[in-house]
């Protein structure tokens, strides 16, 4: 069927209206590539005064539009530019600028952003960095390394232990001694090990020390054991009785040695060359509870009447005295006292040779003596 064909109704303010995009080629499309709208528009009855409004809102957009379509190109612009700028920007923050490419960004306007962006990476390279040295301790670079440096020590003195305990370990286990006195407390403090532990017995020292005499073998073998082992005595709550009455028998004992000897230290050593015993022990569980040579020390010491010197206490004996070096090989303490023993021996041996070169020196000047005295007596 063919009818009348459809008037449509437009509007003149609408067409005079249509925004001007700009001067770069972009025209509004023909009237006749307009898609038709899906209904048909109604047309509505207007007054003269209706129209007259409509026209003077059409010149008002048109003029709005045409003064603000110079503004339009120019942000337009602007924006073309800094999105330029942000792909120049991001290509000189991941990539070394040369000098000229530095002036052009100074030409056009875009050296402030890239110090901008140095800025930004400031922070970044003045960050300290970690160092973390052998000790596991961590400082950064900006500040030096502390003094306090902690030192490594054998793996059983942990940051929990007793702090009598830690001083021991670092001032007396394993230095060799070789004074009668310390080596009769040594041997005293080993064979209390069965009673009590290192932490309750360095506790305890003092009262040891007032007790025993200061450990001098020879007051400690004429102490009277009943007044010892009497209860409510200060000996009485440090060990049991059949301990303290051992105590006194080996000082009896070492007084006949340092007859026989001249000294226990020099009995003891004797056992060892006189020089210590060094392990090399890497790790704790190869540190043994007693030893060949301990239970040798051990028998010899039973036979001639010492009690409660088994081969475990005289092992533990040994380490404190200095006659094995025990330390871990990664303990600061370990070549300190091999050290130590290395001098001990240096002091002899000097010692040693001046006491040679003053024989010599008198068995030279004897003869000359004797010729002396002989002439004044025929004068």
């Amino acid at each position: 069927m063919s009818g009348a064909p459809r008037v449509r109704s437009m509007n003149v303010a609408d067409s005079e209206s249509r925004p001007v995009l700009g001067p770069t080629g972009n025209k509004a499309g023909s009237l006749g590539s307009r898609r038709p709208a899906s209904k048909p528009l109604r047309k509505i009855d207007r007054s003269p005064e209706q129209g007259k409004m409509s026209e003077d809102k059409g010149n008002q957009s048109s003029t709005v539009t045409t003064i603000s379509s110079p503004k339009l190109h120019s942000v337009l612009r602007r924006h073309e530019q800094l999105l330029q700028s942000n792909l120049s920007l991001n290509a000189s923050c991941s990539s070394d600028a040369s000098t000229d490419s530095f002036q052009s960004r100074a030409s056009t306007g875009r050296l402030i952003r890239s110090i901008s962006c140095v800025s930004r990476r400031k922070p970044h390279l003045s960050k300290s960095r970690s160092v973390v040295s052998d000790g596991g301790l961590d400082f950064g670079l900006d500040s030096p390394p502390s003094l306090g440096v902690q030192m490594k020590k054998c793996a059983w003195v942990t940051p929990n232990t007793d702090p009598l305990y830690v001083a021991f370990h670092d001032e007396e286990w394993g230095v060799p001694v070789h004074d009668d006195k310390k080596l009769f407390e040594l041997l005293v403090l080993s064979s209390a090990l069965s009673e009590l532990t290192w932490p309750a017995i360095l506790s305890k020292r003092h009262i040891f020390r007032e007790v025993f005499m200061d450990f001098d073998p020879i007051a400690v073998s004429k102490l009277n054991e009943k007044k010892i082992v009497a209860p409510g005595s200060a000996a009485s709550s440090l060990l049991s009785e059949l301990k303290l009455r051992s105590i006194i028998d080996n000082a009896r004992q070492i007084t006949k040695v340092i007859e026989e000897f001249g000294s226990f230290d020099e009995y003891i050593w004797g056992f060892v060359n006189y020089k210590p015993i060094v392990s090399r022990f890497r790790y704790p569980r190869q540190v043994p509870v007693k030893t060949p040579k301990a239970d040798v020390i051990s028998k010899d010491l039973v036979r001639r009447g010492f009690r409660s010197v088994g081969p475990t206490v005289i092992y533990s004996f040994m380490q404190v005295a200095g006659i094995t070096n025990d330390h871990l090989i990664n303990c600061y303490r370990f070549q300190e006292c091999v050290l130590a023993s290395e001098s001990k021996d240096e002091n002899e041996v000097k010692d040693g040779a001046e006491d040679k070169n003053g024989d010599e020196i008198v068995g030279s000047e004897l003869p000359g003596a004797i010729e002396e005295l002989s002439i004044s007596e025929e004068l």
